[in-house]
């Protein structure tokens, strides 16, 4: 089980760190595909607490009742309250089911880079490595920082190695991580330099490529 305390500031950067490569990237994604990959990328039982959160704030405000006439300096407010009440109404239900999807995708990402660790670790094959896409080596590596201690979010940004993969923490520090595929042999120094820009930027403590 990973550490509650050790969760909330690496969810702060590591959705920091998704805004900043979107909108360097100018990408245009809606609000309510942002919100999946980020409940994606937490712990699994976050994203449940999130969606009985949110139900439980916005089922009240739903089920408002509104005036049926209104006085004439009153129409603007009666018009925003009825917006509120409106959107209450649908997101009621849409954004519980966003979060409780991304959390069952969480909760099988999770049993998978379990599977990973058990494959890699059996030694059934020369190389296993050879075996798994860059996704999966992302997982594995993720997973192997847990089983030393840290607390780990991915950063599902999309393409191979674009900019940051994995947010640690551990003892109150945060580390980023950048993966590389198991053909990159040699990490170029503009690689470096652009983690370490990053880490500045963030105040992390350190890095891994």
């Amino acid at each position: 089980m990973e550490d509650p305390g050790h969760s909330i500031e690496s969810v702060l950067i590591i959705i920091d760190i998704q805004l900043m490569e979107k909108t360097m990237a100018r990408r245009k994604n809606g609000i309510a595909e942002d919100l999946f990959k980020i409940t994606a990328t937490l712990p699994w039982w976050m994203g449940i607490v999130l969606a009985v959160v949110v139900y439980a704030l916005l089922q009240p405000y739903a089920i408002l009742k509104m005036p049926i006439q209104a006085a004439p300096g009153q129409i603007s407010h009666v018009v925003i309250e009825q917006m509120v009440r409106t959107f209450a109404y649908y997101g009621q239900y849409i954004l519980p089911l966003l979060f409780l999807i991304g959390a069952l995708i969480s909760f099988l990402k999770q049993r998978k880079r379990k599977n990973l660790v058990r494959i890699v670790g059996s030694g059934k094959t020369d190389d296993p490595l050879h075996d798994i896409n860059w996704k999966d080596f992302e997982l594995l590596v993720g997973e192997v920082f847990r089983m030393r201690g840290f607390t780990v979010l991915e950063n599902d940004s999309g393409g191979a190695d674009g900019g940051i993969d994995l947010v640690l923490k551990k003892e109150g520090e945060i580390f980023l991580v950048q993966c590389k595929q198991w053909r990159a042999y040699k990490v170029s120094v503009t690689v470096v330099r652009e983690l370490l820009g990053v880490m500045v930027t963030k105040g992390a403590a350190g890095g891994f490529v």
